[in-house]
C-alpha cells in the first residue's frame, strides 16, 4: 500500500486548472511530496469522439496532452515537470477524483472552482461542489482567474491574512490549529469569525428573544476566547462576532480585511444550521480568495449530532 504523502491536482486543460496546478506544484515542491495530476474522461465523450472522428481514443494520447499542458504551464525546461505523475481516469469526475485521492493516499486535493466544458473537459463548478460534499481529504480550492504561484515564498504577500470561520463546536479547535500552523509558517495575522444567523420562525415572536440573542453572543464569545488562547500573540489573532448569512458575512470580512485565504470546515453545526459544505460552496461563488476546506475528522460528526440533539432538547424545554 502506498503511504507516501501525495498531492492530487485534477486538471481540465483550462487556464483555471493551470493556476491550481501551479499552487499544487509549489506546495509539493516545498514539502517534497509526490504530485499526481489527474484528468477524468467521460466514457460517453470518448465513445462519441471515436464514432464521430474515427480516431480511437487512448489513455496514452491523453497523458501526452497532459504533459504538453504541464510544459505550457511551467515552461519546457522547468524542474517541476520531473516531479509530476500523470493519471487518466474514466468515469464521473467527482467520484474518480475522490477514488484516486483515497487509493493514492493523498493528503491534499488542489482544484479550481471552474474550468472548461466539452470533450475531455470537466464541469468544475458542479464537480467541485460534489467533491466538497463527499471528500475525506482537505481540499484547497483556487479561484478561476488566479494564475497561481511559482514558489511557496510568494504566498505570504498573496495571502496577507487568514480568515477562519468557526462555529465553536468540537471541530473548531482542529480547524483553528490548521490555520494557526499556516499563519505561523507564513508569519501573517489570523482572524477567527463566528457568524450568528438571524432567528427565524416562532421564536422571533416570543418576548424572550433578546435574552436568546444575548445568550447566543455570550456562547460565541466564550468559544472564541478559548480558541484565541491557543494562538500565539505574535500572530496578532483577532476574533469577530458578526450577524447575518454565513457565506455572505465571511465573504465580506475576507474582502474588507484583504485576506487571501479562508480555512473552513466541512461539517454540520448546531449553531449555524446548514451543512457547512453548502456554506463553503456558496462562499466560493462570492470570494476571490483561496479556500482550504477541511473535512470532519472521525468522531466529529457524531459529536456534533449529539450537540445538535442537545440544543434541540433545550429549545423545546
Amino acid at each position: 500500500m502506498n503511504v507516501r504523502p501525495t498531492i492530487l491536482c485534477p486538471i481540465d486543460f483550462s487556464d483555471a486548472s493551470a493556476g491550481a496546478l501551479r499552487y499544487a506544484a509549489a506546495v509539493a515542491s516545498h514539502f517534497a511530496t509526490r504530485l499526481i495530476v489527474l484528468t477524468v474522461v467521460d466514457p460517453l465523450c470518448t465513445e462519441a469522439l471515436d464514432l464521430g472522428t474515427g480516431v480511437m481514443w487512448t489513455a496514452e494520447d491523453c497523458r501526452e496532452q497532459m504533459e504538453k499542458f504541464a510544459e505550457r504551464t511551467f515552461g519546457p525546461d522547468s524542474s517541476t515537470l520531473t516531479m509530476i505523475e500523470y493519471e487518466v481516469a474514466i468515469g464521473k469526475p467527482a467520484a474518480e477524483i475522490l477514488r484516486v485521492a483515497r487509493e493514492r493516499s493523498c493528503e491534499l486535493i488542489v482544484m479550481s472552482t471552474h474550468g472548461l466544458t466539452g470533450v475531455r473537459k470537466l464541469f468544475f463548478g458542479s464537480t467541485t461542489e460534489r467533491v466538497l460534499r463527499e471528500t475525506t481529504k482537505p481540499v484547497l480550492v483556487t479561484p478561476p482567474h488566479d494564475p497561481g504561484i511559482s514558489r511557496m515564498e510568494d504566498l505570504k504577500g498573496l495571502i496577507r491574512r487568514i480568515v477562519v470561520p468557526v462555529d465553536v463546536t468540537s471541530a473548531s479547535l482542529h480547524q483553528t490549529q490548521i490555520a494557526r500552523g499556516i499563519a505561523d509558517a507564513l508569519s501573517i495575522p489570523l482572524i477567527l469569525v463566528h457568524v450568528i444567523e438571524p432567528l427565524r420562525g416562532p421564536l422571533t415572536t416570543r418576548p424572550h428573544v433578546a435574552s436568546i440573542e444575548t445568550n447566543r453572543r455570550a456562547t460565541a464569545e466564550e468559544g472564541l476566547d478559548e480558541l484565541l488562547a491557543t494562538i500565539p500573540r505574535r500572530l496578532h489573532p483577532e476574533a469577530l462576532v458578526v450577524y447575518g448569512d454565513p457565506a455572505e458575512e465571511v465573504a465580506k470580512v475576507t474582502r474588507d480585511r484583504q485576506a487571501g485565504l479562508v480555512v473552513m470546515g466541512l461539517h454540520g453545526s448546531p449553531l449555524l444550521g446548514p451543512r457547512m459544505g453548502s456554506v463553503t460552496y456558496r462562499l466560493l461563488c462570492m470570494t476571490s480568495a483561496l479556500v482550504l476546506a477541511l473535512p470532519p475528522r472521525p468522531g466529529e460528526q457524531s459529536t456534533d449530532s449529539q450537540a445538535r440533539a442537545g440544543a434541540s432538547t433545550r429549545n423545546s424545554a
